[in-house]
């Protein structure tokens, strides 16, 4: 058995617990071996004397009488067996497992680990430990499971894969980065994540389980980066310099110093031979669409073709109707390519793109369909980057001439992420907001307060402003969100009748439904919206002045940052309301952040701080990589370690060709082949 055969060569996998297993991410044996556990119990013998009331003990005792099964009602059942523990008889009850009946033999030796009772001096049992044959182990790993797959079953699993393919296992650590930071060979670490016969050894296990976690993902994004930097997978793009200052000059406004710095720290990626690969990162509002505007002008004055990609349709309309307008007095042909885009005018635009006649186009992920080729494509921008998920970059190089990357997010992302999430990338910030755009004033009230809220709403809207209304949507709980979103819905038509017409969108609705919400909210025709996503509210509104956020502790403070930053891009003043009953002092720390500051830097790092990076952004498809074991926030110092020893790794030997680096070369290999197509 190897560590690369499917785990339905172990004992008792059929295709069905196949299915259930690979729902864990358990597709191989050696997934198996290095799925490891979360935590542990402490299954250290104890004598009667020591257990407290209602603690979780083992108990080892001799089996003084044959065990009873007792049915009662469909798949109910109790066994009871009595264990002679120290010199006092024990009643051992185990609730629907009759299968363990089999396992007590009167006379014989058993170790069980469950929930004492002492008043009733009986143990409600959870597991058989040990029986006469074997050793009873002194801590149990406990493992991320699933509705399908129990946690005995993980355990057996695991058990066989050790005693059939344990020796299989091979360093892909380098023995010299072993040896620097005293870590443990991968079958130590495996045995003592899943069998350590004391905490000192889990303890060390999982701190070299760590580092090697972080230091494979650094040495992935090394090999991107090595890849993305060779000449001949770039372009070199020579723009017209004198055109670009033409285009500039008839901008209404003037360019903040930091879009100028990030214009020509991106223009001087494109001219340069090697392929780019670069974050634009700035706060809600910072101006990065003029500065996308202007790169992809300096790829179409080189005679080369760019697309601009957006995670909606709307927005990717808007985009649309900006850059028309923009353009219209230079020698630029657009196309806007959409999910609505009709039979014949896609069939259009697909010639025009491959003919080279359309110049620039804008769309959502169709733009990037098999489909869909180029003549000449120079440049990709991926706005909202983390809506299209880590691994899906790659795949962008592979269109046309291996055009240059540019990603665009809105999502501040602390310096302590950003080598995880970006390491591959270089990293353009805008640290400044255009001159005239209005500070948004945010309050925090809790429900019984909303009053004092809707009379500042009823102002904004007889002053002829929009409002904004959002309410949360959680996947497991969307009947229960969209009944919340009606429910306001009903509420606010109530409230601001006579004043205001108000509208609902969720997620449930059909596009086209939606996209026409859109559109009458963009054109006033709808001053009140009321809206349980967030992705469709990504549009420019400037006479929107209020954003009001219902159940505000259930968003990230990221996703709140960036729904406030949707309001106050017109000339008026802006009001973001929160309104939240926050059940414990973090859910209160974090609604106070959102008042104190409008620094989405400083709201990235304080929401790591508070929340941890599981769910900063909210959402699965953040684009940070998920870690099995290690965190990047608690193993921060760990982490900078693994980065830098993996730069100095690929600064050395950047081919990895030194006969030591064979076994994470093919892990590195094998990696690539998983990697993901947007298709």
């Amino acid at each position: 058995m190897t560590l690369h055969d499917s785990v339905t060569v172990l004992p008792g996998v059929g295709p069905k617990r196949q299915q259930a297993l690979a729902e864990l991410g358990l597709r191989t044996v050696g997934d198996v071996l290095f799925y490891f556990p979360f935590r542990y119990d402490d299954l250290q013998v104890k004598d009667l004397a020591e257990a407290a009331d209602q603690e979780k003990v083992t108990l080892k005792g001799v089996v003084v009488a044959p065990a009873v099964v007792t049915r009662f009602g469909p798949r109910k059942s109790r066994v009871n067996v009595r264990v002679q523990v120290d010199h006092a008889i024990v009643l051992v009850t185990f609730f629907n497992q009759p299968w363990l009946k089999d396992k007590f033999e009167q006379g014989t030796e058993a170790a069980i680990y469950g929930k004492w009772d002492a008043k009733r001096h009986t143990l409600l049992g959870m597991k058989v430990l040990a029986t006469q044959t074997e050793d009873t182990p002194s801590l149990a790993g406990i493992y991320p499971t699933n509705k399908n797959i129990r946690q005995s079953t993980l355990v057996q699993l695991v058990k066989d894969a050790w005693a059939d393919a344990g020796s299989e296992i091979q360093n892909v650590v380098p023995a010299a980065v072993r040896e620097r930071f005293k870590l443990m060979s991968d079958q130590e670490i495996v045995h003592g994540m899943h069998f350590p016969d004391t905490p000192a050894e889990a303890k060390a296990a999982r701190r070299s389980a760590i580092f090697r976690e972080f230091f494979l993902f650094e040495c992935q994004i090394q090999a991107l980066r090595e890849d993305s930097q060779t000449v001949s997978n770039g372009l070199a793009i020579p723009y017209d310099n004198a055109a670009l200052k033409a285009l500039i000059q008839t901008l209404p406004f003037e360019l903040t110093t930091a879009q100028k710095r990030v214009v020509n720290e991106i223009c001087l990626d494109m001219k340069s031979p090697h392929h780019m690969n670069r974050l634009l990162q700035g706060d809600v509002g910072s101006g990065k669409t003029i500065v996308a505007a202007i790169v992809m002008y300096a790829a179409i004055t080189a005679r080369y073709q760019a697309a601009l990609m957006v995670p909606t349709e709307v927005l990717a309309e808007q985009h649309y109707a900006k850059l028309t307008k923009l353009f219209a007095d230079f020698p630029v042909k657009l196309a806007l390519l959409t999910g609505n885009t009709t039979t014949a005018a896609r069939r259009d635009i697909t010639a025009g793109l491959r003919s080279g006649e359309i110049d620039l186009v804008i769309g959502t992920h169709a733009l990037i369909q098999k489909n869909v080729d180029f003549a000449n494509l120079g440049l990709v921008i991926i706005d909202e980057q983390h809506r299209f998920g880590v691994n899906q970059r790659k795949i962008l190089r592979d269109k046309g001439l291996k055009p240059d990357l540019l990603a665009m997010t809105a999502t501040p992302i602390p310096r302590t992420l950003a080598i995880t999430a970006y390491g591959e990338m270089d990293v353009s910030t805008i640290d400044e907001l255009p001159a005239g755009r209005q500070p948004i004033t945010t309050t925090w009230v809790r429900k019984n307060q909303l009053r004092g809220a809707f009379d500042r709403v009823r102002q904004e809207l007889q002053a002829g402003h929009q409002v904004f209304a959002i309410t949360p949507l959680i996947a497991e709980s969307e009947k229960i969100d969209l009944q919340n979103a009606e429910q306001l819905y009903e509420e606010l038509s109530r409230e601001f009748d006579g004043v205001a017409k108000v509208a609902l969108l969720h997620g449930q609705m059909k596009a086209e439904e939606k996209d026409d919400i859109m559109r009458a909210f963009s054109q006033n025709e709808v001053q009140v919206l009321v809206s349980t996503t967030v992705v469709e509210v990504g549009v420019d509104v400037p006479n929107a002045t209020v954003m009001l956020i219902f159940d505000a502790d259930r968003f990230g403070l990221a996703q709140l940052h960036q729904l406030r930053g949707r309001v106050g891009r017109g000339h008026a003043a802006a009001y973001c309301i929160l309104v939240a009953d926050p059940k414990n002092d973090t859910g209160v720390a974090r609604m106070q952040v959102m008042v104190e500051t409008t620094n989405g830097f400083t709201i990235a790092e304080k929401d790591l701080e508070l929340r941890g990076s599981g769910d900063i952004f909210g959402a699965a498809q953040s684009g940070l990589p998920s870690f099995k074991i290690a965190d990047p926030v608690n193993d921060y110092n760990t982490l900078n370690a693994a980065q830098q020893t993996a730069v100095q790794l690929f600064k050395a030997d950047p081919s990895l060709s030194a006969a030591e680096f064979a076994p994470l070369r093919a892990y590195l290999a094998a990696q690539q082949q998983k990697v993901g197509s947007l298709d």
